[in-house]
């Protein structure tokens, strides 16, 4: 299991960043940015290798399950 941001998310706005740095806009000027997507991913086929059972109700909540 994994909880946390979603990288293509991330590279995405990152790219943004980046295109407006290009363009001449000043890095000082640039807002700091949080991550906005958090993302809980869950690898069900590792859980299964390792004898874990997973609840249904997490599988559920999940963003991804990975079997």
């Amino acid at each position: 299991m994994s909880y946390g941001v979603d990288h293509r998310d991330l590279f995405r706005r990152a790219a943004t960043l980046a295109d407006k740095l290009l363009k001449g806009a000043k890095a000082s000027e640039l807002p700091v940015e949080l991550p906005k997507r958090i993302e809980f991913v869950v690898k069900n086929k590792v859980a299964r290798q390792l004898r874990i059972t997973m609840p249904q109700s997490l599988l559920v909540r999940a963003d991804e399950v990975i079997e």
